[in-house]
């Protein structure tokens, strides 16, 4: 059993993840749900060692075995990349691959509303996408830079952990900076990024209260910056990134957030009709109504005015589950089963 060939595997079987576990044979997650790889031998300790330490070099493996996590990313040249989470459990090594498109998808083929396109089409402001693991954040993010990309002159630089999709520049420069190799950490290189002449910004993830803090400072002095957040809906989001800060600071955070926030885009993937899935999705858009209610942190009342803001593009997430029901794109058990109001 080789390492490639199980990387291999997992991109033709379109799957979404590759694991492997000592004690278990390889196993894919193809459309959500976790299959074994067919033909395949239970790993031992041993063979997970060798399959897993066969990807990295001594220098990261040192790393590895000194902090007991390593996120790094992998390619096999004309293949695909992967994502790569190394872990320990039980005193065994194991590993966690994202397959990573060859190909980035454009937003139209992911089914991303045309008010989004509106968004990106600003110079500056804060858009987010949140949602929880595996839903398809980087995948939206990278059809968002392409789109960029594809068209207008912009610098774009990406901050990533690990460089996830290759961007090859069109009427854009793009600069893709990855978290050990390129950066110490986002929030350093969110310090520095201001030096390096950017118009558009990408930060993989929001994941403390330092990057947190630059990735809204960014938004506010005219830039264009995306992010991710594990949130699950626009309301959430927006308690989270305030939530962060200390009560003496959430005030004024309240009052940047309000100004610098353009919108925010929750969605989560769904198995769809006939196989695959489909993203179900939320969208904020911050008019003026929506900035007061940050200011004055009455947070609450967002479910109410996305419910009644179709006119500026605005949806909730059961207004889009029952629009994919209407459309027969999900069954009605699925969309029971993630309606906030039945």
């Amino acid at each position: 059993m080789n390492i490639n060939d199980l990387f291999k595997i997992a991109t033709k079987s379109k799957a979404s993840d590759l694991h492997i576990v000592v004690g278990k044979p390889p196993i894919v997650r193809i459309d959500g749900e976790l299959r074994t790889v067919p033909n395949t031998e239970v790993v031992t300790k041993t063979m997970a060692e060798k399959l897993i330490f066969s990807i990295i070099t001594e220098k990261q493996k040192k790393k590895f075995v000194e902090q007991k996590e390593l996120d790094i990313s992998y390619e096999i040249s004309g293949y695909s990349r992967y994502r790569v989470n190394l872990y320990w459990e039980k005193d065994n090594v194991g590993l966690v691959a994202r397959v990573i498109s060859a190909t980035i998808a454009s937003m139209e083929e992911l089914g991303l509303p045309p008010v989004v396109n509106g968004l990106i089409e600003k110079t500056q402001g804060l858009i987010l996408i949140t949602g929880p693991t595996g839903c398809g954040k980087s995948t939206t993010l990278a059809a968002m830079v392409k789109q960029i990309n594809a068209m207008r002159f912009a610098n774009i630089i990406t901050l990533e952990d690990p460089i996830e999709y290759i961007f090859k520049p069109d009427k854009s420069i793009i600069k893709q900076r990855q978290l050990g190799t390129d950066m110490l950490t986002f929030a350093s290189a969110l310090k520095h990024v201001l030096r390096q002449d950017p118009n558009v910004i990408m930060v993989g993830e929001m994941r403390d209260l330092e990057t947190i803090a630059a990735t809204i400072t960014l938004a506010e002095t005219g830039h264009l910056v995306l992010a991710t957040l594990h949130t699950h809906n626009a309301a959430q989001t927006i308690d989270r990134i305030i939530d962060v800060f200390p009560p003496h600071q959430q005030a004024q955070v309240r009052l940047q957030l309000s100004m610098s926030l353009s919108g925010v885009v929750s969605q989560k993937l769904l198995p769809k009709i006939g196989g695959g899935r489909v993203a179900a999705r939320e969208v904020l858009i911050n008019t003026p109504a929506v900035a007061n209610i940050i200011r004055e942190n009455k947070i609450p009342q967002i479910k109410t005015v996305i419910q009644t803001s179709a006119d500026v593009g605005m949806f909730s997430m059961d207004q889009n589950l029952r629009e994919l029901l209407k459309n027969n794109l999900i069954d009605e058990p699925t969309a029971l089963a993630h309606l906030t109001a039945h």
